[in-house]
């Protein structure tokens, strides 16, 4: 019993000694002097801001944005590095959404070589003279053919 009373007591008197503390530090914050006013403080030139006339300035064109076709702006997503050629690995880079079709088993699960012989596949056919690059024509032959409408049976 004595030992509680007396953890009690200690902290009755820390918490009196930590708030006196807190009422003291208020005090000295109270009583310092105000800041100078901008207009004395030593570095008052250096608050100015520049100025400049504008009046006759005129900046640069804005450059001109060029209307591309479905087909090169198809293209371009392929051709990060626009030399206008396709790479093996740039086609193969941007083919993850094919993801769901390429899937030959159907358990949802699509290997890497799963993935990457269709890939191959698809450009070995669309490269037509062999020589590991697609030219914007070749690359044309690789367009998904548009699916046909269902027939409306009203």
């Amino acid at each position: 019993m004595n030992r509680i009373a007396l953890g009690a007591i200690l902290a009755l008197v820390l918490t009196g000694v930590g708030l006196f503390w807190w009422q003291g530090r208020a005090e000295v914050e109270r009583g310092a002097p105000p800041p100078l006013p901008l207009e004395t403080a030593e570095f008052a030139d250096e608050l100015e801001l520049p100025q400049a006339v504008v009046g006759d300035l005129l900046g640069p064109e804005p450059p001109q944005a060029t209307e591309l076709t479905r087909e090169q702006r198809r293209f371009f997503r392929y051709d990060r590095d626009r030399d206008l050629r396709i790479t093996r690995n740039e086609m193969l880079s941007s083919r993850t959404d094919a993801f769901r079709k390429l899937d030959i088993d159907g358990n949802n699960l699509l290997t890497f070589e799963e993935w990457a012989v269709a890939t191959v596949d698809r450009f070995e056919g669309a490269d037509a003279d062999g020589n590991d690059w697609l030219t914007p024509i070749e690359f044309a032959t690789t367009k998904s053919r548009p699916s046909k409408p269902p027939a409306c049976r009203c």
